[in-house]
């Protein structure tokens, strides 16, 4: 028997804050990467982008098993496990004696945080669907992207207080304060209906099941080439700002202006999702966000960087529209596969995770002296996920005249 559903807004918190547990051990750590650096002997800034960019090769991975055992065994014992696994590894980071070590504790914490990250959106698929799903998860991120807002700042004064390896104590102590308040305020989602029984063949079976539905299949690839293009940014966002600009007191509050952006247009997007539906957002801002970055590559292509104020207008412009692509996408490809939301999760996930760390990883190889790759990587990018979502559109009109 189900427990009555907690009060819609503490939902929302409650979802947004096992998602921020992502955020912070991502963002607080962005003023520390050059410290950390050198505190570990590395000068190199592309050892210094893999800080960033390997934590999201653990939330690829760490689905795959995370995702199937919710379905089996239900939503909470999974998030209690990934909670376990991330003290342990932040341990691991703090107590770091090399680059090496760190990476693999920051692999680690990713594949422990995937699992609040991923249960969390299948709790929302388990309680809602269609356009009020997409309405949830917009105002679920509104919440999560709070956290961007103040990490980096936050980062930046617990380094100037102590040192880096206590902006990870504070992430341990976020991590139990969260899933205290997960264990004692939201009920099991996963209804006995819907239990899969756990076996070897659970995740081809689940494969098997997706590659069905071709509208999770495209939006899953399109999530891939967008999430590759904003993780760029966030891997090179304290090198671009501190190091080609010069502002490095002056970064965590440029970060956080610039996520204010992504929060506004994603609780705007809370009310369009109800209006115009999620496809036509989708539709209209994977144009938008083409179209910007196309425009500053023909505006400054070899020339050197902007002024800092048409760099920031330019950026706060495409994270405008990319924040109405972030929960569409995700709410659009979840939305065929509901009884199977656990693997469904995982595996779309997955897929997405391991197109956007090498599209980051090679991208952000070019970020050195310039800006420009940075917008040329949004632009191609943009591009082939507009080539994806024309397939779909084209699949969809030809089964409707089928159907006729």
């Amino acid at each position: 028997m189900f427990k009555k559903h907690i009060p819609q807004i503490e939902f929302i918190a409650l979802m947004a804050s096992l998602m921020a547990t992502v955020a912070s051990a991502i963002d607080a750590l962005l003023p520390a990467l050059d410290i950390i650096g050198l505190s570990l002997g590395s000068a190199s800034t592309a050892d210094n982008q893999q800080i960033i960019i390997m934590i999201f090769l653990g939330l690829g991975i760490g689905p795959l098993l995370f995702g199937p055992i919710s379905d089996s065994i239900g939503r909470k014992p999974v998030v209690y496990a990934g909670f376990f696994l991330f003290i342990l590894s932040s341990f691991m980071c703090v107590y770091a004696d090399s680059m090496t070590v760190l990476i693999i504790g920051r692999v680690l914490q990713g594949i422990a945080l995937s699992a609040p990250r991923t249960i969390s959106i299948a709790i929302v698929r388990d309680t809602y669907s269609g356009d009020h799903m997409a309405r949830i998860m917009s105002f679920v991120t509104v919440v999560f992207l709070l956290v961007p807002v103040i990490a980096p700042a936050l980062g930046k004064l617990i380094l100037d207080a102590y040192n880096w390896q206590a902006i990870f104590y504070v992430q341990i102590i976020f991590a139990i304060l969260v899933g205290l308040w997960f264990w004692r305020r939201q009920p099991e989602t996963l209804r006995e209906e819907n239990t899969v029984k756990f076996t070897p063949s659970i995740f081809t079976d689940g494969l098997r099941e997706l590659i069905k539905h071709k509208q999770t299949m495209a939006y899953t690839f399109i999530s891939g080439f967008i999430v590759g293009s904003f993780l760029v940014y966030l891997s090179t966002a304290q090198q671009v700002f501190q190091e080609q600009y010069g502002l490095k007191e002056e970064f965590p509050y440029i970060f956080a202006g610039l996520a204010i952006s992504i929060g506004a247009a994603t609780f705007l997007n809370g009310s369009f999702v109800l209006r115009f539906g999620m496809t036509k957002l989708i539709n209209i801002f994977l144009i938008s966000f083409f179209l910007i970055s196309l425009t500053y590559v023909i505006l400054f292509f070899g020339k050197s960087n902007p002024s800092i104020e048409v760099l920031l207008v330019f950026l706060a412009a495409q994270f405008f529209s990319i924040s109405f692509l972030f929960g569409n996408l995700r709410s659009a490809a979840m939305q065929p596969i509901g009884h199977i939301a656990g693997i469904g999760a995982a595996i779309t996930g997955f897929i997405s995770t391991l197109m956007s760390v090498p599209i980051s990883t090679y991208i952000g190889g070019f970020v050195n002296d310039t800006v420009l790759p940075l917008f040329l990587g949004f632009s191609v990018c943009a591009f082939f996920a507009l080539l994806i979502l024309g397939y779909l559109r084209r699949a969809e009109k030809k089964a409707i005249i089928a159907q006729a």
